[in-house]
């Protein structure tokens, strides 16, 4: 599996998300830059803690120009509900055959769990971030917010 670098154009894929619509990075091209966050499973507390984390930040995302995405394998069904129980404002994407984790190079944790990877894409969709981390979910959207507030500037 090839990963993804700073540097590297981000893969040009097309997933489902949680609200029905299909969502593709290259609608972003040219417009936002794009927040994607690959999480392992909706409900648990480190990805529940995340996933709030950018919920909180998200008025800061938008405001600097920024589109936040959420991916994980759980079913457009489970991230409806996901979604509604924690009022997140953005897309969760389901990833259920990996393709976007494939494209994309996402490791698996021990070799086992799927990886916690956020990247930051600029508007000419480059990649300008990666941030890898299982348990800091805080400086996903910590490190993230920088980066886009520097990308507005």
């Amino acid at each position: 599996m090839n990963r993804i670098e700073v540097g590297d154009p981000a893969p040009i894929l097309s997933m489902s998300s949680h609200t029905g619509e299909q969502v593709s990075l290259e609608d972003y091209r040219g417009k936002h830059p794009v927040v994607i966050f690959f999480y392992p499973k909706d409900g648990t507390a480190v990805c529940t803690k995340e996933a709030c984390s950018f919920r909180d930040s998200y008025e800061d995302f938008t405001e600097s120009g920024a589109v936040v995405i959420g991916v994980s394998s759980d079913s457009a069904a489970r991230h409806q509900s996901f979604a509604k129980k924690h009022g997140l404002p953005f897309l969760l994407v389901s990833d259920r055959d990996g393709e976007a984790r494939r494209a994309f190079g996402v490791p698996k944790t021990v070799g086992v769990f799927p990886g916690r990877v956020t990247y930051v894409i600029d508007i000419k969709g480059i990649v300008c971030h990666i941030f890898s981390s299982q348990l800091a979910a805080d400086r996903h959207v910590e490190d993230a917010l920088e980066v886009v507030r520097k990308l507005k500037s």
